[in-house]
Formats: C-alpha cells, structure tokens, sequence
C-alpha cells in the first residue's frame, strides 16, 4: 500500500527549491554525513560524471544574512520549518539542518549527545561556507542551539528559542512526564502505536487536530526511523541537576513562546529570562501550544522577522 506521507516527498522537495531551497549532503567527517536544505543559489550543478551526492564544499559563500533553522524530536528540518521558510529566504540565507539520526543524517560515532549534535552542525555549515548566524532552535533543536552558542560563540550572533530549555535536568524530565501522564521520554517522543502518536500530538498542540488513522499510520513509518539511536539520544540529553552551570550567553536571546505549551511551560520561558540575563527576551504567543511555529505559522513568523530585523547590520562578509 502507498505511503501517504512518502509519496508526497517529490512534491515537497519541489515547493522547497521555489521557497529558495534544496537538499544537500555533506561529509562531516568519515563515517558521520549530515543532510541540509540550503539556499538555491549557493549551489555549484554537479559534476555530470560523479555519482556521488555528498560534497564537501558548496560555493558561492551566502550573501545575505544567514538564519539557521534546527528542528526538535519529532520531525526532521523540512517537516518542522516548512511554514517559515519562504517567508525568510528573499531576506536571508536560510540553512535547514537534518540532525543525526534524523532525515538523511547518520553517523557511525557511539557519542549522543547535543554537543556532538552541535559540533556536527557547526563543522556542516562551516564546509557550507557560513561564518556567521542567527540559529533558530525548537524544542530538541532548542538545546542543539544553546550548545552551539556556548562552543562557538564567535559563530552564533543570536538565537531564538522555541519550546525548549537550556538542559533536560533529570528533575525536569521527571517533573515533565508526570504533569504529561507519561513513564518516560521514549513513550512521549518515540511513539510506536497510532494511539502513542495521537498523544504526543495531543500534548504538543493548544487547538485538537484530526487526522485519519491511515495518516498517523504512514507518518510513523517515514518521521520514526533510526529508532534506537534516537533512544539513545534521549538518554544522552538528560543531564544531573548537580551538573548543572548556567553559561554566560554574549549572543541576544529570543524566548519565543506558545503561550499554551504543555511540554515546557510559559513559566519555563520566564525563569529562563531571568537566568540568562538582560541580553534576553521573551515573547508568547495566544492560542498555541508546543508546535507554536505550525499551530500559529503567520504570527510566528512575523515575530521572528521582527526580532531578525532588531538585529545590528554586519558588515557583508564577502565583498
């Protein structure tokens, strides 16, 4: 029988190349390749002669602005980002990653963790030819982010954060799951059953969204492959409250919220305002829950935009 969620990937790659973008692989390192969306017109035509799809450089360097968009647990880049991505590419480069384990991105590395996560991405769109960015994380994506501007500051201009929190602490995991009704983070995040799956859209959603059984059916079978290693990056993500440090951030934070989020709760976003500093800033949005970005994708983007435009011009890096 056809996957329906498979056979709309032609149509898909197509309304992405008019938005401004199309998909790339790069070798970041033996063993580890790392898929993007890229902006159309940094991409050289291949060589009629190779066979091969991975590079290792893509030329010319982005022109405009360079805006990073990293996706959470449950989708990869295209699935998660496909609202906002038109709405950016006429003003800025945009890079939409595919995390390990997730779209086309796999690694032969045992490490799991966000930092691996973040120092894969960092190496990708360094050989992409990006110096500088604003990265855009959800949830997941959200930590890959800070990470990112903790390890390379010099690289992050500013981040907006979405659904997410500095570090999953082993008591807000704990806390999380019990509000939620779940005994653990692969019963939330990993669904196997269209029931499972049902209650992760359940929890993740302000406005209730009906789909047929048939549809839930086909989305796990495309959104959740590479099972056990995404266990195992759940596992790898929860960190010792005793552990612990809040890093200092040089970068302008955007706290941008579904006022409704049931996962990481508007209150999150406040006590992460006041941990971060005066550098950061927070911002809800009515009537959206965790999937704010798709839930409410009009007024999302508008605020994205907004604080995009806040941002001090840079010199162009290449003239």
């Amino acid at each position: 029988m056809v996957n329906l969620v498979a056979i709309q990937e032609p149509l898909i790659i197509m309304l992405m190349k008019m938005a401004g973008v199309q998909t790339h692989a790069i070798e970041i390192e033996p063993g580890t390749i790392m898929n993007f969306w890229v902006p159309n017109e940094t991409i050289q035509k291949p060589n009629k002669k190779s066979k091969t799809t991975v590079v290792t450089t893509i030329n010319p360097k982005p022109e405009k602005p360079v805006v990073v968009l990293v996706h959470g647990f449950a989708a990869e880049g295209i699935a998660t980002w496909q609202f906002q991505i038109g709405s950016l590419s006429k003003e800025y480069s945009v890079y939409v990653p595919d995390l390990l384990f997730f779209g086309g991105s796999i690694s032969d590395s045992p490490d799991r963790s966000p930092t691996f996560q973040a120092e894969c991405l960092v190496k990708g769109l360094r050989k992409l030819g990006v110096e500088r960015c604003v990265v855009v994380g959800f949830s997941y994506g959200g930590m890959v982010a800070f990470k990112m501007a903790e390890l390379y500051p010099e690289m992050i201009r500013a981040m907006v954060i979405s659904g997410s929190i500095l570090s999953m602490t082993d008591s807000i995991s704990e806390l999380t799951l019990k509000e939620l009704g779940f005994s653990s983070s692969s019963e939330l995040l990993l669904p196997d059953s269209v029931k499972g799956l049902k209650a992760l859209l359940s929890v993740a959603t302000h406005k209730k969204l009906w789909f047929p059984d048939r549809l839930h059916k086909d989305y796990l079978e495309v959104m959740f492959n590479n099972r056990k290693e995404r266990g195992e990056l759940l596992e790898g993500l929860i960190v010792s409250n005793k552990d612990i440090t809040i890093p200092y951030f040089p970068q302008r934070i955007h706290l941008l919220w579904g006022e409704n989020d049931q996962i990481f709760k508007m209150e999150l976003a406040q006590n992460m305002k006041w941990e971060l500093g005066e550098n950061t800033t927070v911002e809800g949005i009515p009537k959206a829950g965790h999937l704010v970005h798709i839930e409410r994708p009009c007024v999302y983007s508008r605020c994205l935009k907004k604080f995009l435009a806040s941002l001090p011009a840079e010199e162009p890096l290449h003239k």
